[in-house]
């Protein structure tokens, strides 16, 4: 099953009422989400706050840690989320706050998830219909299931054998570090910043360009489809390293998510780090 879907097909299954349709629209330092949702929404949307709803406190484990199962289950349920209902998620943000909806939901054990491909420009582009205000949903009764996706922390993500930085180059090379105390990378890890998976119209690149971008920054695509190949990936607070993630998938493979990511590596002053 892909993780994506195209704008043209959720409007069939929102004209079905076949759909439940979460909004995540969030980018760090931009407007909040809610109030753009009640601006304009795909209709029947309910808003999902990543901060509040796809992440639990910030700490030890980073900026935005795994959230509780029971109370990810419970923010699901509140937002209309059925195990037996295909969920399709979109947000404004290339997909980086889609892909860790896409990603929890399937985590913890929901079969059927699309991330909208294109997000909320692609579904007007299209002629999607445009609600405004507040939505009210039925209740849900997704029960989370953790375990569904392979998951790597600080003390296993270098045995992996290949590990991807997410992050935007000059993070990765350390010259620059807007959000947490310390630049660079962890020892040994490749660059495929999640801006290269998009192609110019936003949309992901087609599995043959995937395909071609990750082998020559050094993923073993052929290796790690065949599952001789363990890849992991990590960002900034582990949020937009899903949007590789999904690229993977593209791809056939399935790789595994450094959840705490640069901002747990770097709270512990033990772990080496690399810069070039």
């Amino acid at each position: 099953m892909s993780p994506l879907i195209s704008a043209g097909d959720l409007i069939e299954l929102t004209d079905r009422g076949e759909v439940t349709v979460l909004d995540v629209r969030y980018r760090m330092g931009g407007p909040p989400g809610a109030e753009e949702h009640a601006v304009g929404h795909v209709p029947g949307a309910a808003y999902v706050d990543l901060g509040r709803d796809l992440a639990g406190p910030p700490g030890e484990r980073g900026r935005h840690p795994l959230p509780d199962p029971e109370a990810f289950g419970e923010a699901m349920r509140a937002a209309g989320v059925r195990r037996d209902r295909t969920v399709v998620v979109y947000d404004d943000w290339s997909g980086h706050a889609a892909g860790r909806a896409w990603w929890l939901l399937r985590h913890h054990g929901h079969p059927a998830v699309h991330v909208l491909d294109g997000g909320w420009p692609a579904w007007k582009a299209a002629g999607g219909a445009v609600a405004t205000g507040a939505v009210t949903v039925e209740p849900g009764d997704f029960e989370p299931q953790p375990g569904a996706m392979p998951v790597v922390d600080a003390d296993t993500l270098q045995r992996a054998d290949v590990v991807v930085d997410a992050r935007a180059p000059e993070r990765f090379r350390g010259e620059v570090e807007p959000v947490d105390p310390v630049a660079g990378h962890v020892p040994g890890a490749v660059n495929v910043p999640t801006s290269t998976n998009l192609a110019a119209d936003g949309r992901f690149r087609s599995p043959d360009q995937l395909r071609a971008l990750y082998a020559a920054a050094g993923v073993p695509v052929d290796a790690a489809a065949a599952g001789d190949a363990e890849v992991a990936v990590y960002c900034g607070s582990g949020v937009t390293a899903t949007h590789d993630l999904i690229a993977l998938e593209l791809i056939g493979v399935r790789a595994a998510l450094y959840p705490g990511s640069w901002s747990e590596w770097v709270a512990d002053g033990s772990r080496p780090v690399e810069r070039s």
